[in-house]
């Protein structure tokens, strides 16, 4: 049944009373079932969301990391190939011989010409072992050098290395009696190499030499190398690198000056400094090879005599500093030539006792071995006159003398 209706006695209906025959709970259940409905859709609307969600996160990540691997990349293949490098000049000095291939990439990173310095070490490793061409490893030379990122890491390395980009060379004759200056100004008029760097080499690289590996640069000595860049023909790459070039020289002359050569000298009570500068003095005073062995005797008997003879009394170590020296300064060196001239000056009124600072110039193989044989005379005195001729005396009368007879122009 769908609805009884009851009325009371007067006929008059009391009141209605409807009975449900279950439809009720049928829309509860209704509505329970739309709810449940809904709650589950509605977590997989969540869960959908969150899966999306998720897929997003990783989707960023992913391109995050591939951003990141993609500007190493980049900047690996820049540090080898030079794509977009600065040009700007930065300069290496390097005191001693690097060993290491890892401490040149390191050094490379500290000036920052390279930014990923671990991936060049790798580069370098798989470079050397699978390629027959030329090695990028150490040992890198001792020297200054000139590098700029644009050259590339192999570039860079190979520079170091002393290896030269450009295959052309010059033969050069440097005679006895070249200065540093001349040398310097030599090697730059031919394009072997700058005089910035050279001169860099000259004062603060240490070379494995024997007869040079304990000079130092001395405030006294306006070059450290003066007189043992040896005398001789050389070939130079252009562009060569400036510890390169000057090995060359320190190497000839390390050839040269023989181990009895050393013994000599300590026989003598010299050090081979001294030698060489006593050398470069001969070198600089004599006319011809022949006289040198008796201007050595005067040198030597001099500098036994100190007391009656505190100088040696040459000029050529004045005229070093006023003519090679001083127009070769700049306004940015450590000194003037006057400052240098009270360690040089050897005439007979001036304050230098013995020997000068250093070499004057760069002395040939017979102005050393004169050094080192001196001839045997008790001279304390000489000079030439115009035609080169030369006169010794044994006293001061007896240099007078002879001076009044042979070359009475001369002021003494």
């Amino acid at each position: 049944m769908d609805n009884l209706e009851f009325k009371s006695g007067n006929g008059k209906n009391n009141k209605d009373i409807y009975f449900s025959n279950g439809d009720d709970r049928s829309n509860e259940s209704k509505q329970g079932s739309s709810s449940a409905a809904v709650a589950v859709k509605s977590k997989k609307k969540k869960r959908k969301n969150r899966g999306v969600g998720s897929t997003y996160l990783f989707f960023f990540f992913v391109i995050a990391v591939s951003m990141v691997i993609s500007i190493y990349a980049i900047f690996c293949i820049n540090d080898i190939l030079a794509i977009t490098k600065n040009t700007s000049i930065v300069t290496i000095s390097l005191t001693q011989q690097i060993d290491n291939t890892d401490d040149a990439i390191e050094l490379l990173s500290d000036n920052g010409l390279i930014k990923c310095k671990n991936f060049c070490k790798l580069f370098v490793t798989l470079r050397d072992k699978f390629f027959s061409s030329s090695k990028l490893g150490a040992p890198y030379e001792a020297g200054v050098y000139y590098l700029n990122g644009k050259m590339g890491l192999e570039g860079m390395l190979m520079n170091m290395k002393g290896n030269n980009a450009s295959n052309e060379t010059v033969k050069l004759t440097f005679p006895e009696g070249y200065t540093v200056p001349d040398v310097i100004k030599k090697l730059e008029e031919n394009d072997v190499c700058t005089r910035s760097a050279l001169l860099s080499v000259i004062q603060s690289t240490n070379f494995d030499f024997e007869l040079t590996a304990d000079l130092q640069a001395q405030e006294s000595v306006p070059y450290r190398l003066e007189g043992f860049l040896f005398p001789d023909t050389y070939e130079f790459f252009i562009d060569e690198s400036a510890a390169s070039t000057i090995r060359k020289f320190l190497q000839q002359g390390d050839k040269m000056y023989s181990e009895k050569y050393g013994e000599r000298a300590k026989e003598l009570g010299l050090s081979n400094y001294e030698v060489i500068t006593i050398a470069s003095i001969i070198q600089k005073e004599a006319a011809n090879s022949k006289q040198m062995p008796v201007i050595s005797a005067v040198i030597h008997n001099r500098l036994k005599d100190s007391v009656n003879f505190p100088t040696i009394g040459c000029q050529s170590t004045t005229d070093y500093i006023n003519n090679k020296v001083k127009p070769a300064l700049s306004s940015t060196s450590a000194h003037t030539s006057d400052y240098y001239l009270t360690y040089y000056n050897t005439n007979n009124s001036s304050t230098v006792v013995g020997l000068p600072a250093g070499p004057i110039c760069n002395p040939g193989k017979a102005a050393i071995e004169a050094a080192l044989y001196p001839a045997d005379s008790d001279a304390k005195f000489f000079f030439h006159d115009t035609e080169g001729e030369m006169y010794t005396a044994k006293t001061l009368q007896e240099f007078k003398d002879k001076i009044q007879k042979y070359a009475p122009y001369l002021n003494y």
